[in-house]
């Protein structure tokens, strides 16, 4: 394919009397995302209570979601205002690219973010000799480059095919199953790479969510008191219930997308993990923190307070 073609992301609905609510509803949730979770960032650096290893894999992960969103949204709201559904090939392997690779950093920090709490509650004497920094740099650094490889290894593949003359994507953004089947070269190795890697990247961090979790709930059932039983379950809901969502909802999508033919069904589906999780995260992580609470509190008051100094 040559460089100068373009793809054309035909987006959620083509109905030109839905566009406007698509652009309102999809700017709010991802102007709401980025505030909060770079609220979720600033307050994890501001406030030196939450210097820990756990806001530390959170702030992580608020910083990957706003650039997973970033990545996507605006330019689908620039083709809504534009009226204009191209995107260029490098742009569109460029999006692509990314795509992958923050969308396995969220599952890479939430698997070490399952790990830390493993560490917290079956091992609460050495927790801060296991976690210590050194350790969490590195986890965070080999999950950046595991899926740096991994993005990098599909756009590769992904540049081996020629594209015809159907180069329509029923999508919001360039996704890589899309483009795949886009091709009129064959996508054999393309299709075996692609799921040998959804098995092992994905399969993976989830077979390590789950047994970090059996353990916890192990743990967590050998207390004695109902109310060491809550403190301990509570401190680690928050990431249960972000990672319920976050693979739920991926789990829905591809199932979906293996048992209809309804490829608009699907970016549908797609939009509850590549927007509605990152915009609920800090949602999530801060209604049932206190120590989250506390120092998002103290973040806003000094931004208020700063604003009237300035003003005055």
């Amino acid at each position: 394919m040559e460089p100068r073609n373009e793809f054309l992301l035909l987006g959620l609905s083509e109905d030109p009397e839905l566009q406007p609510l698509i652009f309102g509803l999809f700017l709010s949730m991802y102007l709401v995302t980025v505030l909060g979770n770079l609220l979720i960032i600033l307050a994890t650096i501001s406030d030196s209570y939450l210097h820990t290893p756990m806001y530390f894999f959170l702030s992580n992960l608020s910083f990957v979601d706003i650039c997973f969103t970033s990545n996507t949204i605006p330019k689908m709201l620039v083709n809504i205002q534009t009226q204009n559904k191209a995107i260029a090939y490098a742009g569109c392997i460029t999006q692509m690219q990314f795509s992958i690779l923050f969308a396995g950093l969220d599952i890479f920090l939430l698997t070490v973010m399952a790990y830390d709490r493993f560490v917290a509650i079956c091992h609460p004497l050495h927790y801060m000799v296991i976690m210590n920094s050194q350790r969490c740099g590195l986890l965070v650094l080999v999950s950046w480059i595991m899926s740096a490889l991994h993005s990098l290894l599909q756009v590769l593949m992904v540049l081996q095919l020629s594209f015809c003359t159907d180069l329509e994507i029923p999508h919001f953004f360039c996704e890589l199953n899309h483009l795949v089947h886009l091709a009129c070269s064959d996508t054999f190795l393309n299709e075996v790479v692609m799921y040998v890697a959804v098995v092992l990247l994905a399969g993976g961090p989830l077979a390590g969510l789950l047994y970090s979790y059996s353990k916890i709930v192990s743990s967590i059932l050998a207390i004695s008191s109902a109310q060491g039983r809550y403190k301990a379950f509570s401190t680690c809901a928050s990431h249960l219930s972000v990672v319920s969502l976050f693979y739920c909802t991926s789990l829905g999508v591809y199932l979906s997308s293996a048992v209809t033919q309804n490829s608009r069904s699907t970016a549908t589906a797609s939009v509850m993990y590549s927007v509605v999780t990152p915009m609920l995260n800090p949602f999530i992580y801060s209604l049932r923190n206190k120590d989250l609470k506390s120092a998002l509190r103290r973040l806003l008051i000094a931004i208020f307070v700063s604003e009237i100094l300035r003003n005055s």
